[in-house]
C-alpha cells in the first residue's frame, strides 16, 4: 500500500492528543498506520512526532467540518488579525525563491548582501560556500539565508559552527540585527544543560538552534552518537578552510554534517589551500554529484555552489561609498638595532646562515635547513621569543656543535634587557604618535606568544597606563570565555582597554573595528595572506575611520644581515598593491594558506632567491585564481528578485499593535511611539529562554522586555550598546522573526476554536468562501500554496490580497453587529471545499512542472556526473569507482523524490465574506 492510498495522506490534518498536526508521512504496519507528523497548534507548534494507530486516537480534520462563527468584535479585529496571522504563519513555497525578507531587518540595505541568499534559493537546496574576501559582512549574509529558509519553513533546526573566539560575536550579530536567537553551547553553556539534562540525552534537540564552537563539536567520543542522530534543516560552518584534509576530526565532523541537513552553508574568505582536490572536498560537501575529476574542473561546474567578491568588485564598490573608507598606507617605521641586538645579527649572520644555506650551513645538517630561519624569525619578534626557542631546541639537541652554537645564541639573547629592544622604544613612541594616552585604541599585532606576554607586562609602565588599560589575546591557555571576553572588551567604547596584543589567533573572523582603527604589526608575518588577515581586523565593512597601519622593521648595520627589511618590509609593500588592485592578496603567490606561503617563501631564500624573486606582483595564472574569479551569470542584474508575499495588514508594526490592543495581551505596556516596554506574561517568558543568555542577564528581559519597530532608533541603541559594559542593546528591533511577533501570532491563532473560520460582512455580492490549499513534498515542506477566493462554484481570479481589498475588509471596515445565518453558509460549505479541491487537482500538473523543473535539470545533471565518472575511472578502480558513484547516485535520486509533491492537497477554510444585506 502507497502513502497516497492510506486514510491519512501527507498534508492530511489529524487530531492527536487534544493537539492539531499535520501529516509528514504515513505507512502501514501490523495493526494499523505509523504516522510522522509536525505539530500546527500552538503548544506543538513545529514539533515533529510519531504516532501508531493502533495506540493513539487519530482523528482527521476535514475542511468540510469547519465551523463558522460570527465574529462580534469592532471592525472585525479578531478576523483580520485571524487572516494575517495564517498568512504569517504559512511558510513560502518550494517554487518561491523571491527574498521575502531582505528589508526588514537592522542592516543597510546593500544588494551585494542580499546575493548569496539569492543565489542559495536558486539551488534544489540551499547550499552554498560564501568566499568573499575579507570584512564584506559574510555573517550578514549567512543571517540573510538563514531568514529567507525560516520564512519558508526550512530554518526550525539550525546548527552554526564557528571558531571559538567568535561565538559571541557571531550569535550577537544575528540576534540584534535579524532577531534569530542562537543558544551559546560554549563551555559554560554545555555546562548548564548536562545539568539541565537526564544523562544520556541527545543535548542538541533541547534546543532547536545552537551555536558551538568546531573545536568542542569534533569531539567524536562526546558528541558524535548524538550527530549521528540529529536532522537539522540548516548547517552554517564558518571559516570552512579549516574543513580541509580528508584524515582530520574537522573534515569529519562536516562531513557528517553535511549528510544530515538540508541546507548546508560555508564561509571562508581563503577557502582552499591552492589545491584543485582540497577545495573539491568542500564542494562536494555542498553537493556530492557536483565534480567529476578533483583535478579537473572548470567554474561552469560549480557556479551554483558558491558566491565571492573583493572590495574591488563593481557592486561592492558601488555600494559601498563612505561606509567603509579607503585604508591607509602600510608604513613601514625603522628600528636601529642597539649594540646588544646587533651581537645576535653577527651571530646568526656569521654562524646560522653563513655558508651554503641549501646545505644547512656549518651548524644544522641539511634536514634541519630551515631552523636557522626559525630562529631569525623568533629574534626579529623579541630576545624573549628567542630565547624561548632556543630553550626549547636544545632539549632535544644532540650534535655538539649545534649545542655549542644555541647556547652561545642564548646567552647573547639573554643579555639583552627591555632598554636594549629598538622595537620596544619604537613601538612606545607609535602608540604615544597615535594618542592611545588620550584615548585612541589600537591592536598589536605578533607571531609569537612570549612576545606578546612580554609587551604586556612591560608596555603599561612604559606608556604610563593601568593594567586594565591593555589587554592580551592568546591561542592557547585562554578558554572559550575568556577570548570572548578579551574581545568584547575591546569593542567597548567606556571599557578601560585602550591596546590589544594579540597573537594570530585573532587574524581570523574576529571583528575589532568598532572602536579601533590603528594597527600595528610588531613583527610581520612571511605570508602575504596572514598580513592581509590581520589587517582585515580593523579594515572591514562598518568601519568608520580610515584604517592606518604600520610595521617595526628591525635593521641592522651588520654586513650580510637578514633583518626585517629582507623580508617584512618587502612585502609589507607587495601585500598593499596587491589589495588596493586586485581586492585581495591571496593568489599573488599561488599557495593560498599563511604556512605554505612562509614555507615555499624560505625554500625560496635557501635557494638563493630574493623576495622580488620568490613573490610576484600580479596573481600567478592558475586554475583556482581563475575559478574563484567573478562568475558571469550567477545572480540577476538590479536588486534581487522580491517574493510574493501575501498580507493584510500594511506591516509588521501595524498587525502587532492592533492585535495587542485587540486582545489585550500586555496591560501594562508602556508606548511612546517608538518605544515599547512592557512585563512579558508567564508564556512569553517561557519563549525567551531560548534568547542569548548574555542578553538575558545583562538587560534583565523576562522582568522588563524593551523593544521597537523604529529601524533608527534601534540603530542608535545598538551603536549606544557599544559605548556601555555591553554589546547587547536594551532596546530589541521587532523584526518579522522576534519571538515577541510570534508570540502575539500565535495569541491570535487560538482565539478561535480548533477548525473555526469567522464570518465577516464585506463588499462583496453573494458569500465568498476563502480557502487556503498547500501541497508538500516528502519533507512536509510547502511546495505549492494557494490563496483561493471560492463564490458560485468557481474559484475567483486574482490574489486573495486583491480580492479583500476590492472588498474593502481593512481596519476602516464596521461591524454593525446585527447577527447572521450561518445555516446557509454552512450547508454551502462542503461545496466550496470541493470547488478549491478541484481547482488545485487541475492546476497540479502546472504546479508540478514548476517543481520538477529544476529537480529534473539536477537528475539529467545526475547521470551526465555518473556517466563521465564512470568513463574517467582506470580499470583497476572501476569497481570501487562504481560502487562510490551508485551510492551517490542512489542518495542523490531519493533527495530528488523526496522534494516532488506528494499526497493530498491540505485545504483550510480561513473565512467567509458574506454582503451586508445577509447582516439580519
Amino acid at each position: 500500500m502507497t502513502e497516497l492510498d492510506t486514510s491519512y495522506p501527507p498534508g492530511a490534518r489529524i487530531e492527536v492528543r487534544d493537539a492539531e498536526w499535520i501529516v509528514r508521512t504515513c505507512a502501514p504496519v501490523a495493526d494499523g498506520y505509523k504516522i510522522t507528523a509536525v505539530g500546527a497548534s500552538e503548544f506543538v507548534q513545529d514539533e515533529e512526532a510519531v504516532f501508531f494507530t493502533d495506540l493513539e486516537q487519530v482523528s482527521l480534520l476535514r475542511p468540510e467540518d469547519t465551523v463558522l462563527e460570527q465574529d462580534a468584535t469592532p471592525h472585525f479585529a479578531k478576523s483580520r488579525l485571524f487572516l494575517e496571522a495564517v498568512l504569517r504563519r504559512t511558510p513560502l513555497p518550494q517554487t518561491e525563491r523571491g527574498l521575502a525578507l531582505a528589508d526588514r531587518f537592522l542592516l543597510d540595505p546593500l544588494i551585494y548582501q542580499q546575493r548569496p541568499a539569492e543565489l542559495a534559493l536558486q539551488g534544489v537546496r540551499p547550499r552554498l560556500l560564501i568566499a568573499d574576501v575579507v570584512g564584506l559582512g559574510k555573517t550578514l549574509e549567512i543571517g540573510l539565508i538563514l531568514a529567507e529558509l525560516i520564512r519558508r519553513g526550512r530554518g526550525e533546526r539550525i546548527l552554526v559552527v564557528t571558531p571559538q573566539q567568535v561565538l559571541e560575536q557571531f550569535q550577537r550579530e544575528l540576534w540584534t540585527r535579524f532577531a534569530i536567537p542562537l543558544i551559546r553551547l560554549d563551555s559554560v553553556g554545555i555546562e548548564r544543560i548536562q545539568q539541565e539534562l537526564p544523562a544520556g540525552r541527545n543535548p542538541f534537540t533541547h534546543y532547536k538552534r545552537i551555536i558551538v564552537s568546531v573545536d568542542t563539536l569534533k569531539n567524536e567520543g562526546k558528541y558524535g552518537q548524538h550527530l549521528e542522530q540529529m536532522q537539522w534543516d540548516a548547517v552554517v560552518i564558518d571559516e570552512s578552510h579549516n574543513l580541509i584534509g580528508q584524515a582530520t576530526l574537522r573534515n569529519r565532523l562536516a562531513k557528517l554534517l553535511a549528510r544530515r541537513t538540508d541546507a548546508l552553508v560555508l564561509a571562508s574568505a581563503t577557502p582552499h589551500n591552492g589545491k584543485a582536490e582540497s577545495f573539491a572536498q568542500l564542494i562536494e560537501m555542498l553537493d556530492p554529484a557536483a565534480i567529476v575529476d578533483d583535478s579537473h574542473y572548470e567554474p561552469k561546474d560549480i557556479d551554483h555552489l558558491y558566491i565571492r567578491r573583493t572590495k574591488v568588485s563593481p557592486e561592492v564598490r558601488d555600494q559601498m561609498g563612505a561606509k567603509w573608507p579607503d585604508r591607509g598606507p602600510s608604513v613601514p617605521v625603522h628600528c636601529s638595532a642597539t649594540p646588544a641586538e646587533e651581537k645576535v645579527f653577527e651571530e646568526l649572520t656569521q654562524v646560522w646562515l653563513a655558508g651554503d644555506e641549501r646545505t644547512g650551513g656549518p651548524v644544522v645538517d641539511p634536514r634541519n635547513r630551515l631552523f636557522p630561519y626559525t630562529l631569525l624569525k623568533a629574534f626579529l619578534s623579541s630576545h624573549r621569543a628567542l630565547q624561548t626557542t632556543v630553550k626549547n631546541r636544545l632539549r632535544n639537541a644532540k650534535e655538539d656543535r649545534e649545542i655549542r652554537a644555541l647556547t652561545t645564541l642564548q646567552e647573547l639573547a639573554g643579555q639583552i634587557t627591555d632598554k636594549d629592544s629598538a622595537k620596544l622604544a619604537a613601538l612606545v613612541a607609535e602608540l604615544e604618535k597615535i594618542g592611545v594616552k588620550d584615548g585612541t585604541r589600537a591592536v598589536v599585532f605578533s607571531e609569537s606568544v612570549e612576545t606578546v606576554k612580554w609587551l604586556a607586562d612591560v608596555l603599561p609602565k612604559r606608556l604610563k597606563l593601568s593594567a586594565k588599560a591593555v589587554d592580551t589575546m592568546l591561542g592557547s591557555g585562554m578558554t572559550d570565555q575568556q577570548q570572548m571576553e578579551v574581545i568584547e572588551r575591546f569593542g567597548l567604547t567606556d571599557s578601560d582597554v585602550r591596546l590589544l596584543i594579540t597573537t594570530d589567533v585573532t587574524s581570523e573572523g574576529v571583528n575589532l573595528h568598532r572602536q579601533c582603527h590603528h594597527l600595528i604589526h610588531y613583527d610581520v608575518p612571511w605570508s602575504l595572506i596572514r598580513i592581509e588577515q590581520r589587517n582585515g581586523r580593523i579594515d572591514r565593512y562598518g568601519q568608520k575611520h580610515q584604517p592606518q597601519f604600520s610595521a617595526l622593521i628591525l635593521t641592522s648595520a651588520v654586513e650580510g644581515a637578514k633583518d626585517d627589511r629582507t623580508v617584512a618590509e618587502k612585502l609589507l609593500a607587495k601585500e598593499e598593491t596587491a589589495h588596493r588592485a586586485f581586492g585581495t592578496a591571496e593568489a599573488i603567490t599561488g599557495e593560498y594558506r599563511p604556512e605554505q606561503e612562509e614555507r615555499r617563501l624560505i625554500q625560496d631564500l635557501l635557494d638563493g632567491k630574493s623576495v622580488e624573486e620568490a613573490v610576484p606582483d600580479e596573481p600567478i595564472d592558475d586554475f583556482l585564481a581563475d575559478l574563484l574569479g567573478p562568475v558571469e551569470g550567477q545572480v540577476t542584474e538590479g536588486a534581487p528578485p522580491r517574493a510574493d508575499v501575501p498580507r493584510l495588514f500594511a506591516g509588521t508594526r501595524e498587525f502587532v499593535g492592533e492585535a495587542i490592543d485587540t486582545l489585550r495581551l500586555l496591560p501594562d505596556l508602556e508606548d511612546d511611539g517608538a518605544l515599547l516596554a512592557f512585563s512579558p506574561p508567564k508564556d512569553l517568558v517561557h519563549r525567551l529562554s531560548a534568547l542569548p543568555s548574555s542578553y538575558l542577564r545583562t538587560h534583565d528581559v523576562k522582568k522588563r522586555m524593551k523593544v521597537t519597530f523604529d529601524h533608527d532608533l534601534a540603530s542608535r541603541k545598538l551603536a549606544e550598546a557599544r559605548d556601555h559594559k555591553t554589546m547587547w542593546p536594551d532596546i530589541a528591533y521587532l523584526s518579522d522573526l522576534h519571538p515577541l511577533v510570534d508570540w502575539v501570532t500565535d495569541k491570535v491563532l487560538v482565539q478561535l476554536g480548533r477548525q473555526t473560520a469567522p464570518v465577516i460582512t464585506a463588499e462583496v455580492d453573494e458569500p465568498t468562501y476563502l480557502v487556503q490549499g498547500v501541497y508538500s513534498n516528502h519533507f512536509g515542506q510547502p511546495t505549492v500554496v494557494e490563496w483561493m477566493a471560492v463564490a458560485s462554484g468557481r474559484v475567483l481570479p486574482g490574489k486573495m490580497p486583491d480580492i479583500l481589498a476590492a472588498a474593502k475588509v481593512g481596519p476602516d471596515m464596521t461591524n454593525t453587529g446585527r447577527p447572521i445565518d450561518l445555516g446557509p453558509l454552512t450547508e454551502r460549505l462542503p461545496d466550496a471545499v470541493a470547488t478549491a479541491r478541484r481547482h488545485l487537482e487541475e492546476r497540479r500538473a502546472d504546479y508540478d512542472a514548476e517543481v520538477v523543473a529544476p529537480l529534473n535539470d539536477y537528475h539529467d545533471r545526475l547521470e551526465t556526473w555518473r556517466q563521465l565518472t564512470l568513463d574517467g575511472a582506470h580499470t583497476s578502480q572501476q569497481k570501487k569507482v562504481g560502487e562510490r558513484v551508485d551510492d551517490t547516485v542512489e542518495r542523490q535520486q531519493r533527495l530528488l523524490n523526496s522534494l516532488k509533491t506528494t499526497g493530498e492537497p491540505l485545504l483550510r477554510v480561513l473565512a467567509v465574506l458574506v454582503p451586508q444585506e445577509a447582516a439580519q
